[in-house]
């Protein structure tokens, strides 16, 4: 695969550059495997480190201020000032945090190296968003729903790695991984090498505005009610996502392995969802992709807490493809409410996706100690609703 076309010939060119966007969307894969390694092994450090659930969640806030908070900030920095450096930096971070991981000898470096984790994705994910695209051509829904894609599969892989690498090898084996950092440095170096060349040309082309003309205030009214949207999704699928085998075992009596099957196969269908959202919005606009996904799932959350199980498989099929479609949606349009700053909206709304999963699971959690996780799915059929806030976005498609 080459990545290091001649820009003479070639910044200028129509149409995505696949090998670019797939690319950046395979080192977002990697990425998002290291960064889900750190809640992967908390049964390890828990009995190496004899730590309490206390230090668990203290190890969670570290890495997921990190990671969360910093993300619109640093994309703010890069919007006015561009670093095609920065992308690979970004693994630096990564690969001294789980050096330091593999290599800890206190509860303070655990806390220091998940820290550095969090920062080398928070670097990672605004610059990343902007060159997919960059290489979109034009088609934005398409190359931000691969990007996405790319994370989701890093996400899954993470847990399965920790399983059969790390709590068998021991701690000591995030070492391989740390070497996969570096691999990973390698290749977003010369994705880095295409971004420096065809920066200007291709941020004049992505960044044009197809005709918007709104107020400064209808701008921020658009962004606020996309994030309400944003938390309404990733709300929900906190609950699917953390709680979904306790549910299928405490209401259907099922086995711990057919509970992993059933959200293994949600868990596949959000894959399917999150790349067909983005080329869907491209041909019939993210408006309308928005509606179909946020409340168009409302009648399959609402039947979930009623159905047996052979219809429970069914409904979250249909509720992981429907609703995992509006991510990309939503991001695409933030960065075309929003031109020029698509670093800032890119790591606004990676980093309140990530921190909203967090605080849903948590709180849901608490809920569910409170009252029952049957009661968890019944309060949470009623989120998509919040999906009738998208007639207050503005067709963009039209203007």
């Amino acid at each position: 695969m080459n990545l290091r076309t001649d820009p003479a010939a070639n910044v200028l060119k129509t149409g995505p550059a696949y090998a670019i966007i797939f690319t950046v969307a395979f080192c977002h894969l990697l990425n998002d495997m290291m960064q889900a390694l750190v809640p992967a092994i908390y049964p390890l450090l828990k009995e190496a480190y004899h730590l309490d659930f206390g230090q668990i969640g203290l190890i969670t806030f570290c890495f997921q201020m990190t990671a969360s908070v910093l993300q619109p900030i640093i994309g703010a920095i890069t919007d006015k000032r561009p670093s095609p450096r920065s992308i690979a930096a970004s693994m630096g971070f990564t690969f001294v945090g789980l050096l330091l991981v593999s290599q800890a000898g206190s509860f303070e470096i655990i806390l220091m190296a998940v820290a550095m984790i969090g920062v080398g994705s928070a670097i990672f994910h605004p610059e990343a968003s902007r060159v997919a695209r960059l290489a979109s051509g034009g088609r934005y829904g398409f190359a931000q729903s691969v990007f996405q894609v790319g994370g989701n599969a890093g996400s899954a892989l993470g847990p399965l790695m920790a399983a059969v690498v790390v709590l068998s090898a021991g701690q000591a084996s995030l070492l391989w991984f740390a070497g996969v950092a570096l691999v990973n440095m390698a290749l977003l170096a010369r994705i880095g090498s295409w971004y420096r060349a065809h920066r200007i040309a291709r941020a004049q082309a992505s960044g044009a505005s197809a005709g918007i003309s709104l107020t400064r205030r209808r701008i921020g009214f658009s962004l606020v009610v996309l994030t309400v949207l944003l938390f309404s999704k990733n709300f929900y699928m906190a609950s699917m996502s953390s709680y979904l085998q306790f549910y299928l075992i405490e209401t259907f009596q099922v086995s711990v392995a057919t509970a992993q099957m059933y959200l293994f196969a949600f868990l596949g269908a959000v894959a399917i969802g999150t790349f067909a959202g983005g080329p869907l919005g491209d041909r019939i606009g993210r408006k309308y992709v928005i509606w179909f996904s946020i409340l168009g799932v409302f009648p399959f959350t609402a039947a979930l807490p009623f159905a047996s199980l052979g219809w429970t498989l069914v409904l979250i099929v249909l509720i992981g493809l429907i609703l995992a479609s509006a991510f990309s949606a939503i991001v695409v349009m933030g960065q075309e409410l929003v031109p020029g700053r698509v670093g800032l909206v890119s790591g606004l709304f990676y980093g309140l996706s990530f921190g909203f999963g967090g605080i849903g699971a948590a709180v849901l959690g608490e809920i569910a100690d409170q009252t029952s996780i049957g009661f968890v799915y019944k309060l949470c059929s009623f989120l998509p609703l919040i999906g009738l806030l998208t007639a207050f976005l503005p067709n963009l498609r039209k203007r």
